[in-house]
């Protein structure tokens, strides 16, 4: 499990749609929820009490009593902190203009693949963790912790160092345990095929999935609690031999 956690409000007026971000921000490793707010007051009223705790909101562009690029600016002036996610149908060039000019992390249209809100998830986490352990970028560094490479360069080869905590046998077990079965796992399933604990699997699993080599999708298991399902994608592996 990921050490620091980050806090997510949730600012969405339909609660069926709430409850699904909400259980898959809790299959996410990282992350946890703060808060629920179904409008534009509940959601300033939440901030105002939980500001510390909240380091991303995920915002809804149509709430009941304001328009949620009106909120996006209030709360982009009162709480600098804080990261924003779009979440939304809108998908007027204006409003998505819009917001980005109000500075989101990121912009999701629904309906949402859980693998683009894994992305994202794990885009947030690398960046703030990378931000966070140190007092200075090169722009070769900066580049990197955004994933921004200009449509005139190479593909960059994927980074053949791996983190403390990451070993490369291990990782090797974990993606040949996937690629075992063609369906997605969950990571006590992993666990099993590869004979190690459950936190270990998803510690592994949850890396891979900020590398792009794994998607994350949410299935509803026995008893019909949502469970993080893990499935290898597509794509070159050879860097795990190096």
């Amino acid at each position: 499990m990921s050490a620091t956690q980050y806090g997510i409000l949730v600012v969405e007026d339909d609660f069926r749609i709430a409850d699904i971000h909400r259980a898959f921000i809790e299959q996410s490793d990282g992350f946890y929820v703060v808060g629920m707010a179904r409008n534009g007051s509940e959601a300033k009223a939440l901030m105002a009490e939980h500001a510390s705790q909240i380091q991303l909101i995920l915002l809804d562009a149509y709430l009941p009593d304001v328009e949620g690029l009106e909120l996006l600016w209030s709360i982009r002036r009162d709480h600098v902190h804080v990261d924003i996610v779009m979440v939304t149908a809108a998908r007027e060039v204006e409003t998505i203009s819009e917001a980005l000019r109000g500075g989101v992390f990121d912009y999701l249209i629904k309906p949402i693949e859980a693998a683009r809100m894994s992305q994202m998830l794990a885009r947030f986490r690398r960046e703030r963790e990378a931000l966070a352990n140190r007092a200075e970028l090169n722009q070769d560094e900066l580049d990197h912790v955004l994933a921004r490479v200009t449509p005139s360069e190479p593909a960059r080869a994927p980074q053949r160092s791996l983190p403390k905590g990451i070993d490369r046998l291990t990782l090797r077990r974990v993606v040949e345990a996937l690629a075992a079965d063609s369906g997605a796992l969950t990571a006590m399933q992993v666990a099993r095929t590869m004979g190690a604990s459950r936190s270990t699997a998803r510690r592994y699993l949850e890396f891979l999935v900020a590398e792009q080599a794994v998607g994350a999708e949410l299935g509803y298991g026995d008893v019909g609690r949502p469970e993080r399902r893990y499935r290898l994608l597509k794509g070159d592996h050879g860097w795990l031999d190096a």
